[in-house]
This record gives C-alpha cells, sequence and structure tokens, in this order.
C-alpha cells in the first residue's frame, strides 16, 4: 500500500503581502524547513492572505474541513499592533488549545532577542489538525520548529516540531517522520510504526 501524502496548509497572513507590496517570505522558509525536515511524502495547500480575523477563520476552517489538511502552519499576525489578530481567529477555530506549543516558541526566541515575549502565538487543535501560529521572519520560524543545538549539533532547546508528529498520533491524525539530523521527532516506542 502506498502511503498518501500528508496535506499541509501554509498560511501567511500579512495586509502587505495579500496585496503585493511585498513578497511572502514566510511560505517559502516554511517550504524550505519541511523539505529538510520531513521524510514522510507531504504537499501543501497554500494561502496568501490580509490580517481580518473573520478571513483568517475562514481560510483555516477551509484547510481543515475542506481540503483535509492534517498539520496548518500560520506565520505573520501575531504580535501586539492592532491589526495582528492571528491568534484571535485561530482560537475560534479550535476545539483545543495545545498552549505548550506558544510557551515553547516564546521560550527559544527569547534567546535570540527580548521583544520575544511581545508575541502571541498560539496552537490549536480542529478535528483531527493541529494549527500552529509562527512567527513572521523566516530565521525565527526555523528557529522555533528546529530549537537550538549545541557545537555538536546536539538538542539544547528542543523546537516545537519534536512534538508535532506525536500531537498528530493523538488526535488521529496523519503519521509524520522526519530527517532526525534536523528535529528528532519525540514518541514512545509504543507509538512508533515499525519499518514506516
Amino acid at each position: 500500500m502506498t502511503q498518501q501524502n500528508i496535506r499541509i496548509g501554509l498560511v501567511s497572513i500579512s495586509d502587505r503581502a495579500a496585496t503585493g507590496v511585498y513578497e511572502d517570505k514566510g511560505i517559502p522558509a516554511l517550504k524550505e524547513w519541511l523539505d529538510r525536515a520531513l521524510t514522510s511524502p507531504w504537499e501543501t495547500v497554500v494561502r496568501v492572505i490580509p490580517d481580518e480575523q473573520t478571513e483568517i477563520e475562514s481560510t483555516l476552517i477551509d484547510l481543515v474541513d475542506q481540503e483535509a489538511c492534517g498539520l496548518v502552519l500560520t506565520t505573520g499576525g501575531t504580535g501586539p499592533a492592532l491589526r495582528d489578530v492571528t491568534p484571535e481567529a485561530t482560537l475560534a477555530v479550535a476545539d483545543k488549545e495545545m498552549p505548550g506549543f506558544g510557551e515553547q516558541m516564546r521560550q527559544i526566541s527569547l534567546n535570540f532577542v527580548p521583544t520575544a515575549i511581545l508575541s502571541r502565538q498560539v496552537a490549536v487543535v480542529r478535528k483531527q489538525c493541529l494549527i500552529i501560529n509562527l512567527p513572521g521572519q523566516p530565521k525565527s520560524i526555523a528557529q522555533t520548529l528546529e530549537g537550538l543545538k549545541d557545537e555538536q549539533g546536539q538538542a539544547k532547546v528542543h523546537g516545537i516540531f519534536a512534538a508535532v508528529p506525536y500531537c498528530l498520533d493523538l488526535i488521529g491524525g496523519p503519521y509524520i517522520e522526519t530527517d532526525e539530523s534536523v528535529v528528532k521527532a519525540f514518541r514512545p516506542k509504543s507509538a512508533a510504526k515499525p519499518n514506516s
């Protein structure tokens, strides 16, 4: 039996990128990182939308309910500015909140900038899909997904993606495997599929 491609929704939330004022950098950064990190077959469903809460909500609902994405990653719109409404929209479509993801992203980013405490990233479960709000800067996206490593390449601070595959297992989502040299997915031995 051939493994079906995992559908991953990638959403860039930016007024300026949505209107073509500047080229979106978040989606290319996410694709590049996923190309390095995932060993399971996957495909993307991409959206570039403005910072409008109703549009963000309808996009997230569409990606989960209609496009059958098992994972949705958003970038942008998570700061304290008046137009930053990504967390509110994400929480509005949630079945469950997963606060540990946001806590860990801020912990990682605080190693680089004191303003990381201003970020409001959240993660939620909707049906059998995990939705995660990521930072807007490409470098920050990779850091929060991958974590911090020492000179020998060993994890000093775990990135959030280490927990994503097992979270998807627990909610009945797709089975995802990673390249351990990029990010080692943690799952109990009892949850690992042999020779997958």
